[in-house]
């Protein structure tokens, strides 16, 4: 008897499983958001590998050594056919980093609060990468407080 293999592009879209998953994302992002109301951004680590994340992030994206592309981006940075390919090099780097690969929330202008404009979804390698520049440079701190 041999075990049949799960095949993501022939698995049911089950929409328990959408909202599970949103779900999850909506909570860290709730949990990030309290963190930064407590903690000044530039204070905080959020991985044990924030620096290899971010050292390179900036080798694959050198466009971000630029502080406002970093505070504000379009989701197109992300999403668009070519940025895709890059970023999928980029994700594969850490495949060892547990949830790498995970979907969560991702605000595409630091200077908002997460809402229905300005979120998007991301791949949890993505949120660090951005979140990780922006809390170096300080972006994230007016949140603290708050």
């Amino acid at each position: 008897m041999s075990a049949k293999t799960f095949d993501a592009n022939e698995a049911d879209n089950l929409e328990d499983i959408e909202r599970s998953f949103a779900v999850i994302a909506v909570e860290q992002a709730e949990t990030y958001w309290s963190l930064l109301t407590k903690m000044k951004g530039s204070k905080l680590r959020l991985t044990k590998y924030d620096d290899d994340i971010y050292n390179k992030f900036i080798e694959h994206f050198p466009e971000y050594k630029d502080i406002e592309r970093v505070r504000k981006f379009d989701e197109e940075e992300l999403k668009s056919k070519i940025a895709k390919e890059r970023w999928r090099k980029y994700i594969a780097l850490f495949e060892t980093i547990e949830d790498y690969n995970f979907g969560t929330l991702l605000r595409t202008d630091s200077t908002e609060e997460y809402g229905q404009h300005g979120t998007i979804f991301a791949v949890r390698i993505q949120f660090y990468a951005f979140e990780i520049a922006r809390n170096r440079h300080g972006l994230n701190d007016w949140i603290c407080g708050k």
